[in-house]
């Protein structure tokens, strides 16, 4: 009699752990909607960078000097970068690359979470 409770109670347990995956496997974007204007390209050129712009834990526009704007989709969440809203970077080369790594800055100075970047799109926004 007792097994039946026990095996109702584990069901529920597993539906549960299964909504609450479906729910954090879902990102929260906040970037605004933006077009396509070119080819993705791998690295962007780091000396030209003007600003940019931290939308949510994913999405980060580079704006270069003379206006134009790569969209750079991290293909993971990076924890803290939405919030944080700044991140640090260091390279070898003049170039910021889709291999690269950006580590989020929290309160100022402190170093959070590494999150690899990815292809850098064209984009205008709307």
């Amino acid at each position: 009699m007792l097994k039946t409770p026990l095996f109702l109670g584990a069901t529920a347990l597993l539906a549960l752990t299964g909504c609450q995956n479906a729910v954090e496997s879902e990102p929260n974007i906040k970037a605004p909607p933006a077009t396509v204007v070119g080819e993705a390209v791998s690295c962007i050129d780091s000396s030209r960078i003007d600003r940019s712009t931290v939308y949510d834990d994913y999405t980060i526009d580079f704006t270069m000097r003379g206006g134009k704007t790569y969209r750079n989709t991290l293909s993971n969440r990076c924890p803290g970068l939405g919030f944080n809203r700044a991140f640090t970077y260091s390279t070898n080369i003049n170039s910021l690359c889709n291999t690269d790594t950006i580590t989020v800055l929290q309160n100022g100075n402190n170093l959070g979470v590494t999150c690899g970047l990815s292809d850098f799109v064209p984009v205008k926004l709307k």
